[in-house]
């Protein structure tokens, strides 16, 4: 009798995870099916790639340049230790190409654009807009969905560069005028140890990232109920599941990436 709580309690959750998981992949479906469907409302791409991609610029220069520096000074003090300092330019730009920029990157834009995506989203579906938009026979998420998500899986890898290069100039400020590092050294171990498929694998990473991110949260926006506190639910939720979503990606992308496209034996 004991039990018979507890196994309803863990059904009912497992039946709203399963739920939750079908009608999010019915949503990809819709994003998919809409995307090459005329008009393709071009203009409401680039005004997203702008929301997305030229606002984030601030906030990723700061997070990456600060970044970039914090990283350069824990590892220069570590290889003091065994007379290595000059590895600190390299293992900066692995760690920023491989790793680094593409989660940070992905999260920053999760809290600055991904954030507002669902609020947008949420707060129309509550004061009926999206309901309006289906009475006019125009497709919400045509409408709402489709621009805002190929856009931030379009400036994702741009803003990844970003970071990488901002990050490289951060821990270059720290390595040569801190830690006293010679400069031929920090760049030239740099410039050997990362190569192309450290970058690929990276913007291959923030794109994939992108898409995710927007994916989820648009259809958090679209789940939106109960007025505004349902739409302050919406957000957090989007929030939270598009950052868990980003950590557990990279790890199968990273074992991925590192299976098939980085170049063994370097």
């Amino acid at each position: 009798m004991i039990l018979l709580p507890i196994t309803e309690f863990f059904g009912r959750r497992i039946l709203l995870i399963m739920g939750t998981l079908g009608s999010f992949l019915h949503f990809l479906r819709d994003i998919f099916s809409w995307t090459t469907r005329r008009p393709l409302r071009l203009r409401l791409l680039f005004k997203q790639m702008e929301f997305v991609g030229v606002k984030s610029i601030w906030i990723i220069g700061l997070t990456s340049f600060f970044t970039g520096a914090v990283f350069a000074l824990q590892s220069g003090y570590v290889f003091t230790l065994f007379n290595m300092e000059s590895m600190v330019g390299a293992t900066v730009g692995m760690s920023l190409t491989r790793e680094l920029a593409p989660v940070f990157t992905a999260l920053m834009v999760t809290a600055r654009a991904c954030s507002s995506m669902a609020a947008q989203i949420g707060s129309m579906r509550v004061t009926e807009q999206v309901d309006a938009l289906e009475t006019m026979a125009v497709n919400p998420v045509h409408y709402l969905v489709v621009p805002r998500v190929w856009a931030t899986t379009l400036m994702l890898p741009f803003l990844t560069m970003l970071f990488n290069f901002i990050g490289c100039v951060g821990a270059y400020f720290v390595g040569i005028f801190l830690l006293s590092i010679h400069k031929g050294p920090f760049m030239s171990l740099l410039y050997y140890y990362v190569d192309a498929d450290d970058i690929f694998g990276g913007l291959l990473k923030s794109s994939i990232f992108g898409f995710v991110i927007a994916a989820i949260s648009c259809f958090q926006g679209f789940k939106a109920r109960e007025g505004a506190a349902g739409v302050g639910k919406a957000t957090t939720q989007a929030v939270v599941a598009s950052a868990v979503s980003i950590l557990v990606l990279d790890y199968f992308l990273t074992t991925w990436i590192l299976e098939f496209i980085s170049t063994p034996g370097r």
